[in-house]
């Protein structure tokens, strides 16, 4: 007794329900051409996921509807498992459907429905409550989705319901190590239970979110016996002998550093591409970021979709237009030499009178930011391109950027990037091919908005800072606990003081690529107008400010 699976892991749009309709057909074509008897899709594959608000909208419930219907009239000879929001009963539920010659053989609906981190699905869905078994060649295959198997429990109710083989339909958002966690959660699970699982996954990015894909099956005993490619669509097929799967293509794991590289060159792909834009444009200063967002736009758009702005002032130093052309003329892409003086003093010049007997401070450091910005969206504006910021996560964790001047853009790559892994990341690129000049991987970072300026003339160094800010921010632990761990009261309080109160700023960011399991944006919600400090145990005055 044997039957061949197919696991259609899909990149699919919110929303553009037409386009995702016809990948659906056409892996189930090519899934038929391949002898399989059975083909799976990702979770919400019809919509795409997460489709948000736009589950509350009756005419988008209403054209995904219809678009089942027409798949279940086009598609036959072969058994489709897909995914889409089904309204019944005045109630809306995330579920799937398996379809053959147009009818339908099972209607399961989602039990489990995550409330956390990035995912709202009971603000949209009601639970579903009931196992959903069905037959194909003498096989009894159960239906879950996604969150359903990371609960106890479910797996083994459906293995007390006598399947053979569980299929879950997933949109399962990547960050550091999730594949890992994935695998061990549901392996587990299934070796338990003892029966094989097929899990397909979502590829692709949407918004801030990337789903790495990384499908796989485990047989009875909790095993991968398949694991498809990270981040890449791909149809694939299993066979099942007895209700074992046999041993298939494994792709490599989670690799830390190359992983994450690979999934911020799809996010800038997909948000450049699903939104329309006609390539990419950034600041290219000489610093470590920009060489590293130029980089990953390269890789995600090709040279000829790039362009390089460099935008030097009077304490822009040599070095750092050297080494911004020498990264230009190694990736191949467009750049323009664009001095921010003239407009710099024309700024002063309208401010002096109102400026008249104040010190210079940031102010003044400020102003060269916001001309760069007015720069740069220009350009955006006149070619149709996306701007790209270069701020990382480290940054506007304590606020370190300039409202309306660094921070002008539309997609920043490296909002969830901590400044120690942007210099792993350019050093993993550098092995690919030698792009980022080595001085700008050596050299003291500086925003070089002031004579001889170091990032550490403002903040704690990054070494210190980042381990901070991952303990605070990610892991939601209290200061007394951090400056426990080693670090000064004085780092501590710092950095914690400015994450604190800049708040305002992370909010007005634009949305940025997540990879780890607490980035700014859905992950952590926190209030702008607040009195609560994280440091109020550690009896300080607040430090001033860096930026504004």
């Amino acid at each position: 007794m044997s039957i061949k699976i197919a696991l259609a892991q899909l990149n699919l749009t919110v929303a553009d329900i037409q386009t995702n309709t016809g990948k659906i057909l056409a892996a189930a074509e090519q899934a038929k051409q391949r002898q399989a008897d059975l083909v799976v899709f990702p979770e919400l594959c019809v919509t795409g996921y997460p489709p948000e608000d736009l589950l509350f909208r009756p005419d988008f419930i209403h054209q995904a509807q219809q678009a089942v219907a027409e798949i279940a009239k086009k598609i036959a000879g072969i058994t489709l498992v897909i995914g889409y929001p089904m309204q019944q009963d005045g109630r809306l539920y995330n579920t799937a459907v398996a379809l053959r010659d147009g009818e339908t053989l099972a209607v399961y609906r989602k039990q489990a429905l995550p409330n956390y981190g990035v995912f709202d699905e009971q603000r949209y869905f009601s639970a579903g409550d009931q196992t959903c078994l069905f037959t194909v060649r003498d096989s009894q295959l159960a239906l879950t989705i996604c969150e359903d198997i990371w609960q106890p429990g479910i797996i083994a109710k459906n293995r007390a319901a006598r399947a053979d083989i569980i299929l879950t339909l997933n949109a399962s958002p990547f960050h550091a190590g999730k594949m890992q966690q994935r695998e061990d959660i549901v392996c587990s699970q299934v070796k338990e239970a003892g029966i094989p699982l097929v899990y397909v996954n979502q590829v692709g990015g949407q918004d801030e979110l990337i789903f790495d894909g990384a499908s796989f099956v485990a047989d009875r005993n909790g095993e991968v016996v398949f694991r498809a490619a990270e981040f890449a669509e791909q149809l694939s097929i299993v066979e099942f002998v007895d209700h074992q799967p046999q041993i298939s293509t494994i792709a490599d794991l989670y690799q830390p550093v190359v992983s994450e590289y690979k999934a911020l060159v799809l996010g800038i792909q997909d948000y450049v591409r699903k939104n329309g834009f006609q390539g990419a444009i950034l600041g290219l200063s000489g610093g470590i970021d920009s060489a590293l967002v130029l980089a990953l736009a390269v890789d995600a758009l090709g040279a000829d979709h790039v362009e390089a702005v460099l935008m030097p002032s009077r304490y822009t130093q040599d070095m750092s237009n050297q080494d911004a052309i020498l990264e230009a003329e190694a990736l191949g892409v467009k750049y323009h030499v664009l001095p921010i003086e003239p407009a710099v003093t024309a700024f002063n010049c309208m401010l002096a009178p109102l400026f008249a007997g104040s010190q210079k401070d940031t102010t003044e450091e400020n102003i060269q930011a916001r001309c760069r910005g007015v720069l740069l969206m220009a350009i955006s504006n006149k070619q149709g391109k996306l701007l790209l910021t270069t701020g990382n996560k480290s940054e506007m964790s304590v606020g370190y950027a300039t409202l309306y001047g660094d921070m002008a853009g539309g997609f920043a790559p490296l909002k969830d990037v901590s400044k120690l892994l942007v210099y792993q990341l350019a050093e993993y690129r550098n092995t690919l091919s030698p792009v980022i000049p080595q001085r700008v991987i050596t050299r003291a970072p500086s925003a070089e908005l002031a004579p001889d300026q170091k990032d550490e003339d403002s903040l704690p160094p990054y070494s210190v800072l980042d381990p901070i800010l991952t303990l605070y921010v990610e892991q939601d632990k209290s200061a007394a606990e951090i400056v426990a761990q080693g670090f000064t009261v004085a780092d501590v309080h710092r950095a914690i003081s400015l994450v604190d109160r800049n708040e305002y700023k992370r909010r007005q960011s634009p949305p940025g690529i997540r990879i780890t399991p607490r980035a700014f944006g859905r992950d952590r919600r926190y209030p702008i107008s607040s009195a609560y400090r994280g440091t109020a145990a550690l009896n300080q005055p607040a430090p001033d400010n860096v930026k504004e």
